[in-house]
């Protein structure tokens, strides 16, 4: 069964639609400090990973 391209951006925009009335400045503020903290982890870990996986190879 192929999926209508309208039918789609209905779902999406209706989803979106029902959502945002339930969002509070404070989750979203939660949101963004949460992926800070992660991107920032993530960054992190990537750089311990490569200093030792350069250390192995040596």
């Amino acid at each position: 069964m192929e999926a209508n391209i309208s039918l789609k951006t209905g779902t999406a925009a209706g989803t979106l639609l029902s959502v945002i009335p339930n969002l509070h400045s404070e989750d979203i503020l939660k949101t963004v400090v949460l992926a800070v903290i992660g991107a920032i982890v993530s960054f992190t870990a990537t750089l311990i990973l490569k200093m030792l996986t350069k250390v192995r190879k040596k």
